[in-house]
Order: C-alpha cells, then structure tokens, then sequence
C-alpha cells in the first residue's frame, strides 16, 4: 500500500488525477444536504476525489463529519445532491437502482466495523453469496470462494457459523466475502474499529497484502490513526469537504 512516494507528494496530486483513464472511482462537485423540518442541513460540500487501479486511500475525521455519508454515496448506496460519481466510467445517477445493485456487485466490495454475516450460513456460504447473485455456478462460486478463505487463514473454518469464529475470524471472512467477485475497489467502513490491536494488525497486514496481490484500490473510513498511516493517502473530512492535510493541526 505505502510507496516511496511521499505521502505529501500523493496529496498535492490527490485531486488533479480525476480525469485519468487509470481512475476507477471518482466524485465531482459531489454534495449532500438533508432536510430537517424547514433546515436544510449540508453534510457534504462541492467534494471532489478519485483513485487508481491498485491505490489504497484513508479517509479519516472527526465523528460526524460525514465520512459514512460519503463511503455511501461512493458505493453508489445512495444519490447525491449535487454531483456525481462514476464507477469504471458508470454515473451512478444515470442507472437505475437494478442497474447500480448490478454494478455494485460486480465492482464494489464492502467491509464494515461489524462483519454483517448472515448467522445461519456457514464461513463458505457467506462468501458465495455475492457469486450466486452475480450468476457464477455453485461450483465455481464454492471453488473461489474455499480458495480465498484459505487465502485468508480460514481453510480450517469454511464449515463454521459466525457463531463459531472469533471476532478477527469473522472480520477475515467478511473481507474475503468482499473480495470474491474481484472487484475493482473495496470501501472498508472502520474494519478495525471492533477489533483488538494485535487481530487489526493481522487485518491491516491481510490488506496490504491482498492489495498488493491483486491490484485492488481500497478505500478506508477509520479512526485507527496506524490503519490511515499505511495506506497510499490519508484525506481529512472536515466542514464538508476533503483535505489533504488535518485542517485541525495546520
């Protein structure tokens, strides 16, 4: 994920890439107001990002800020209000919502603080999922799937229920279930934020690695200052708007 590359250096071009044909997902001018009664409150303001194939960015800020807003509006889970955001040259707004879930699935991975497993279904079962939706044979679903589990450290517990699996276990399952159809980018909302420090250290290193492997980007919400530290860029949300630096600090 790091590179020789200053961090500083990635920043001062952070926003200046957002035309180039190596970007996967980019906003422009992306906005987000919500009506209260008769206030209208703006969470997000005139936000403009993007990443490259194989690019790992953290997003961090205060609580409140609006970064689950934002990790939203870029998995294409809901719309702007001003702006937009395009996928592997997809504008979300321009697809209906069976056309975005279909994008979604083929493009997009998600990975939360807390894992999401479905309790009845088994390690293995958890992770075709998003394989059976996207119309792949059980058979070559339940193949990729094993070999990712083992890919993660789970070979062992393809036939265990969340129930059964320790916090780091399911985290690793939900991270292989986000990577099983290969997608070209994978938004992380506080993965570590459950977990102990040596459990986040093996997932943080399970990234790294994962990313390295298979030129996935990553894009990751945290509060784990260590987690933002390793990735390509750290952007700051602050008042609406990205950051290059911490705006409270400087």
């Amino acid at each position: 994920m790091k590179t020789s590359q200053s961090a500083s250096d990635k920043g001062s071009q952070a926003q200046d890439n957002s035309g180039s044909s190596a970007s996967v997902l980019t906003c422009s001018h992306l906005s987000k107001v919500y009506s209260n009664g008769p206030q209208a409150i703006e969470v997000l303001s005139d936000v403009n990002f993007s990443i490259d194939k194989g690019e790992s960015v953290a997003i961090v800020g205060s609580s409140g800020a609006g970064k689950s807003t934002l990790l939203n509006l870029l998995g294409g889970l809901d719309l702007p209000s001003r702006g937009e955001v395009v996928l592997l040259g997809n504008n979300f707004a321009d697809l209906n919502e069976k056309s975005r879930g279909l994008l979604r699935n083929r493009s997009l991975g998600f990975v939360y603080q807390f894992h999401h497993l479905l309790p009845e279904f088994t390690a293995l079962e958890n992770v075709i999922m998003p394989l059976i939706i996207g119309k792949h044979s059980k058979s070559e679903a339940s193949d990729r799937a094993a070999q990712l589990l083992k890919r993660v450290g789970l070979s062992e517990r393809l036939n265990h229920k969340p129930s059964e699996l320790s916090g780091g276990e399911r985290q690793r399952v939900a991270i292989a279930r986000a990577l099983v159809a290969q997608p070209a980018c994978v938004l992380m909302d506080e993965p570590t934020g459950n977990l102990d420090r040596k459990t986040a250290e093996s997932i943080q290193k399970l990234m790294e690695e994962l990313n390295s492997e298979l030129g996935t980007s990553f894009i990751v919400v945290t509060h784990d200052e260590s987690l933002a530290l390793e990735q390509d860029r750290v952007l700051y949300l602050a008042d609406g708007q990205l950051h290059h630096q911490d705006p409270l600090h400087h």
